[in-house]
């Protein structure tokens, strides 16, 4: 419905964009039509007039491409998260959520390499609940499952 309204409001501009122009033209022919000859209206006035319709013309193209652009990268977001349907992922964060199966799924992503990795996992009000040693680890992404077990 966004979509609809959106290209509504482009579609109204356009119309007055293109409403302004006849109505600019008629009355530039006009005016050229009734001007004094023996006065006759400045180059430099006339080519003013003229880029200043080219202008706001040239703006109201470009707003409508930047629509089209914005809307071509929504859809493209959308269709980029259906193909994460059925897959892990990993978000930053310092938190967990225990799920309901045998083992919840978290990951760390190291700079560098390090010797001793120790993950500790606390509860909600910071009581440690478990200490895992992972040993030495490579730099980059490494995932684990915890099976739920606390420390004691």
């Amino acid at each position: 419905k966004m979509s609809s309204t959106s290209s509504s409001s482009n579609s109204v501009t356009a119309n007055t964009s293109a409403d302004l122009q006849n109505q600019f033209l008629t009355l530039l022919v006009a005016q050229l039509k009734n001007q004094d000859p023996t006065n006759p209206m400045d180059n430099n006035q006339l080519v003013s007039q003229l880029a200043q319709l080219n202008t706001v013309s040239g703006i109201e193209k470009l707003n409508t491409t930047l629509g089209s652009i914005s809307g071509q990268i929504n859809n493209n977001q959308s269709i980029q998260a259906t193909t994460l349907i059925g897959h892990s992922v990993m978000v930053p964060g310092n938190e967990i959520l225990v799920g309901n199966d045998t083992s919840t799924p978290f990951g760390l992503e190291l700079e560098s390499a390090a010797e001793n990795v120790t993950v500790t996992i606390t509860d909600s009000t910071g009581k440690v609940a478990r200490t895992l040693e992972l040993g030495a680890l490579t730099a980059g992404v490494h995932s684990w499952g915890w099976d739920g077990k606390l420390a004691d």
